[in-house]
């Protein structure tokens, strides 16, 4: 039996801990953006296990965890005053980058709880200070965020979000045999780096998320008639013949370009 994993706290179901135990996939996280970020914000680091590797790449690491049976194992690897026992969820993560001065060129790690990693990649993407980000998710949750080569009609709310904000791509696959605990299901890692200039500037992300939302709450459906609730009818007909789409097209079936040029005509 692996000795490292016999170290390991129990894991908490209900924060949904799933503790990373394949040295290559830890590895490959902890590389992505080493030789880019001015500093590292790891959230959830648990007992450490990417915390190591990312301590010896830059010493200027803080952590968000909620969990403070974790101090034992973090206090050997992290400063006591970067340690932050919080809820990332309630936590503001642009003001602590602007008073902690830390710049434009912050990179997110986390193993992503997977009970809350929806919630909690919307608030990463919303904060400008975070340049790059590398993030697990739960399998099902990482096919609405980066688009798997297999699947069609892949475009959702989730993606066209994180693809407005951020160039994303496949870093790694994790099997359940990559934990400890193992999941029920598989995992994948994603990489994030911020556009510069994004096509929908970051001041409209509620309003686009807004928009998203009404468009995909029936993705199945013909626009045309989705869309009835959020512009009038006219102009709906206007700004869809404008992307080349008829009233019929469902969401589903748009890619980014579409749906940023519809959000854009439908708020002129």
């Amino acid at each position: 039996m692996d000795e490292s994993k016999t170290k390991l706290p129990w894991a908490n179901k209900d924060l949904g801990q799933h503790f990373l135990n394949n040295q290559n996939i830890i590895t490959k996280i902890t590389d992505d953006f080493a030789d880019k970020a001015g500093n590292i914000i790891e959230v959830g680091p648990g007992p450490g296990i990417l915390t190591k590797n990312l301590a010896a790449h830059n010493e200027n690491l803080h952590v968000v965890e909620k969990d403070e049976r974790m101090i034992e194992y973090l206090a050997p690897i992290v400063k006591a005053e970067n340690i932050n026992f919080t809820d990332a969820l309630a936590f503001d993560f642009e003001a602590f980058i602007g008073e902690k001065g830390l710049g434009d060129k912050t990179w997110l790690v986390s193993n992503l709880p997977y009970n809350i990693s929806t919630p909690l990649l919307l608030k990463f993407l919303q904060t400008p200070s975070i340049k790059y980000m590398t993030l697990m998710f739960q399998k099902e949750v990482a096919d609405k965020v980066f688009a798997f080569a297999s699947k069609k009609n892949f475009m959702g709310s989730l993606m066209a979000l994180s693809q407005t904000y951020f160039k994303t791509s496949l870093l790694v696959k994790a099997p359940p045999g990559a934990f400890t605990p193992p999941p029920k299901v598989d995992s994948a890692v994603i990489s994030f780096e911020r556009l510069e200039s994004p096509v929908i500037p970051l001041s409209e992300f509620t309003k686009f998320e807004k928009f998203l939302r009404a468009v995909f709450q029936f993705k199945r459906k013909q626009l045309g008639k989705v869309l009835k609730t959020y512009a009038p009818a006219d102009k709906i007909e206007q700004a869809l013949a404008k992307i080349n789409q008829p009233l019929t097209v469902r969401a589903e079936a748009l890619k980014l370009e579409d749906l940023q040029n519809l959000y854009k005509y439908l708020n002129e």
